[in-house]
């Protein structure tokens, strides 16, 4: 069951909160709101999405916030919004890992837009990172024997050439390698070359 994604708007400025929840909410995304980077942080229950932050705020600014979630290993993207905007900030904010770099006053479809391209990046990454989990745990379910015809695959050797440097017959690589096939699910050996590629 998939779930719609949350929008996390830190702002001390709750004109600024409530404004751009309004506008998320009209978009139909789901919005949540917190004061500060502290308390933001003190949420312990909430679900991971995508964070709109303002840039100065007391306690923790909204780069110290990107800077603390990257060190904490999320993966949860951060938008940073500045009514101050300059060069080194920019580059400070990407150093931060921050996605996406937004100047006050800003139209609402540039934020929209922000925020829906990496919702869509989140997603192609999530989808990505699935796929490898999936293909790696087809290949741990692999003999040893068969990873070994699998990995001579993946250097692109002849069966032929597999067989010797195995010390097997020709035939019995051509079961090995059937039986990899079956257990990968790959129709060809091109797709079985991808899946161990993409395995890692």
């Amino acid at each position: 069951m998939t779930t719609d994604p949350i929008i996390h708007v830190i702002d001390d400025d709750a004109a600024v909160r409530d404004s751009v929840s309004f506008l998320l909410e009209t978009a139909d995304l789901t919005a949540r709101t917190y004061e500060s980077a502290l308390a933001f942080l003190a949420d312990s229950d909430r679900p991971a999405g995508c964070i709109v932050t303002d840039v100065r705020m007391p306690d923790m600014t909204g780069l110290e916030l990107a800077r603390r979630l990257r060190e904490s290993g999320s993966l949860e993207p951060v938008i940073v919004i500045t009514g101050h905007a300059d060069v080194p900030l920019a580059i400070e904010a990407m150093r931060a890992g921050v996605v996406d770099f937004i100047e006050k006053p800003f139209d609402d479809e540039v934020l929209l837009g922000s925020i829906r391209r990496v919702l869509d990046l989140a997603t192609k990454a999530s989808s990505v990172d699935a796929e490898r989990r999936a293909f790696a745990s087809r290949l741990e379910s692999l003999s040893p024997r068969e990873r070994d015809v699998v990995d001579g695959l993946v250097k692109g050797h002849a069966n032929k050439v597999i067989a010797f440097d195995l010390g097997i017959s020709p035939r019995t690589v051509e079961v090995y390698r059937a039986n990899a096939m079956t257990k990968m699910q790959a129709g060809s050996l091109s797709e079985l070359v991808r899946m161990v590629m993409t395995a890692g």
